[in-house]
C-alpha cells in the first residue's frame, strides 16, 4: 500500500469516528491506603459506596451507576517519583460557589488544597489523595465552550498555566456579594506564569 494511500485511509477513519458520548468512570489501584482511599473521595466528592466487594468499592455521586472504583491488591509496586503516566482527574462543580463551599468545607474536615489557579478556561483547586494522586476540581469561567477555547488559542501561546489565586480572598469576596462572574473572570493581559505556580502543578 503507498503512503499516499494510507494517509487516505486515515484521513477517512478520523473523519467518520464515532466520539464518546462522556467520560464514565476511573479506577484507582492502592497498595496500603485502601480504606483511607474510600474515605477521602466520599467524602471530597459527596460519593456514596454503591458496591462493595472486599477489595473493590464502587463509588457514586451522582446518577452513574459507579464514578470511581478503587481496589487494593498488596503485590503492588510503589509509584516512583514524578513517573510517566496521567497527571491528574479533574471534576467540574456547578458554580464558584459551589467550588468554594466545598473547599472550605474539606478545610474544616483537614483535606487541605496544594494549589489554586485561574486557568482561564476554568478555576481550579488542585488536592492530594491519600495515594498522592492528583485531583482537580473546578469550575468552568464560561458558559460557551466555544468562548473557552478561543481564550485558549489567543493567551495559552503566552501563558498556558494561568494565575494563582487566593481562595480564602475569592471566599471573603463571594461572600460579601461578589458576583460568579467576576470572581472567576479571566486576565486578558496574561504575562508569563509565575515559576513558583509551574512548581506547584509539576508536583514533589
Amino acid at each position: 500500500m503507498s503512503k499516499s494511500t494510507t494517509s487516505v485511509i486515515e484521513t477517512a477513519a478520523i473523519e467518520t469516528a464515532i466520539s464518546p458520548r462522556k467520560l464514565a468512570h476511573v479506577v484507582l489501584r492502592t497498595k496500603s491506603n485502601f480504606d483511607a482511599m474510600v474515605k477521602w473521595y466520599c467524602t471530597v466528592l459527596g460519593a456514596r459506596v454503591v458496591f462493595n466487594a472486599g477489595r473493590l468499592i464502587f463509588l457514586s455521586y451522582d446518577h452513574e451507576h459507579h464514578r470511581i472504583a478503587i481496589a487494593a491488591s498488596q503485590d503492588l509496586a510503589e509509584r516512583p517519583r514524578r513517573a510517566v503516566g496521567l497527571d491528574h482527574i479533574a471534576f467540574t462543580y456547578e458554580d464558584i460557589e459551589a467550588l468554594l463551599t466545598t473547599y472550605a468545607r474539606l478545610k474544616q474536615a483537614g483535606i487541605l488544597l496544594f494549589c489554586c489557579v485561574n486557568h482561564g478556561p476554568t478555576t481550579s483547586l488542585y488536592y492530594y489523595d491519600p495515594d498522592q494522586n492528583r485531583i482537580e476540581l473546578q469550575v468552568d469561567n464560561f458558559a460557551d465552550m466555544i468562548e473557552a477555547t478561543v481564550l485558549m488559542q489567543e493567551q495559552f501561546s503566552i501563558n498556558p498555566v494561568g494565575v494563582e489565586f487566593d481562595p480564602e480572598e475569592m471566599l471573603a469576596r463571594l461572600r460579601s456579594g461578589a458576583s460568579s462572574d467576576e470572581l472567576v473572570r479571566p486576565t486578558r493581559n496574561p504575562g508569563p506564569p509565575a515559576r513558583e505556580l509551574i512548581a506547584k502543578l509539576m508536583g514533589p
